[in-house]
């Protein structure tokens, strides 16, 4: 999780993050996911500053992540962070990118782009044949930035969240997933999408979140975790029903993780199966890729990376 250090005409220095920015960075992840939620009308996304540095602390402690930060350096003495960029490297052949934050008194000084070219100049360099990310659509400004820098808009995602829905799916179960049900997973996932996720899948696995539907004694879908930074896959929707259905209240949860689980628009079966099961629409967010792209074969719910 290690790039060079750059420091730019400007005086802004590019390095690699650490796990003592992690209150520094979340500080700003809650601040600059707020000011623009609020400026649009729309729920944060990260509520509180400790829930931003508990999202940095993850992504700047867990291996595979790479981590890039940006310094304002005009003050010799007291330099002082002012944004970051994250990649997952945990896939072969996908490589997603985000969270990129910037301090609100930062913005609209070029920090941001230079984060997501040092990003993008990162995957280039490891071979990546895909690159990724989801893109709030209520946010103008990072997708005319994303589109000049080379992604593609691939599909609208809806964010829903709510009670968990308890329903059952006839002739499917859902059981906690194993290492053993790894290679029937990434198969599956190879056959939805041409690629794995085996490194976010083994993590979740790991972290005890991580499920399987089992359908005719054969495992048709997984999901790493229902929750806004994982994802799932199924030969057919009854499978992302089952999935979706399997978490349950409780005293202590009484919706799914984050901000929801998202869903793509275009699956009207399954959007409005959700609606129709009380769970309300959140905000609309936007695919967006560069380099390799496969329709998917399948049913699917991406993460919020990708």
């Amino acid at each position: 999780m290690t790039t060079s250090t750059t420091t730019t005409e400007q005086g802004l220095r590019l390095r690699p993050g650490v796990i003592g920015d992690a209150k520094d960075i979340g500080k700003i992840i809650f601040e600059a996911f707020s000011e623009i939620a609020d400026k649009h009308g729309f729920p944060r996304e990260f509520p509180t500053a400790d829930i931003g540095i508990n999202v940095a602390t993850f992504f700047l402690s867990t291996p595979g992540f790479y981590s890039v930060v940006a310094e304002d350096m005009k003050k010799q003495i007291d330099s002082k962070i002012v944004g970051s960029n994250f990649l997952d490297e945990r896939s072969s052949l996908v490589a997603g990118v985000g969270p990129i934050t910037i301090d609100p008194k930062s913005q609209d000084k070029g920090v941001g782009r230079k984060l997501m070219i040092n990003i993008i100049e990162r995957a280039k360099s490891k071979n990546y044949p895909a690159i990724r990310l989801l893109q709030a659509a209520y946010h103008n400004r990072s997708l005319a930035l994303y589109t000049n820098l080379g992604f593609e808009v691939r599909e609208p995602i809806s964010a829903l969240q709510g009670k968990p829905i308890e329903a059952s799916v006839p002739g499917r179960s859902v059981r906690m997933a194993t290492e053993a049900d790894l290679e029937s997973c990434n198969q599956l996932c190879r056959a939805i999408h041409g690629h794995d996720r085996n490194g976010e899948l083994k993590d979740s696995i790991k972290q005890g979140i991580a499920k399987v539907v089992i359908y005719d004694n054969k495992i048709t879908g997984y999901t790493s975790g229902l929750t806004y930074f994982n994802h799932s896959v199924g030969f057919s929707n009854d499978d992302l029903k089952a999935l979706i259905a399997s978490e349950s209240s409780t005293s202590t949860t009484d919706s799914y993780g984050g901000p929801g689980i998202l869903i793509p628009t275009r699956n009207t079966e399954i959007f409005r199966w959700c609606l129709n099961n009380k769970l309300r629409l959140v905000h609309q967010l936007t695919l967006m890729t560069i380099g390799m792209y496969n329709d998917p074969a399948g049913s699917y719910m991406p993460s919020i990376l990708y």
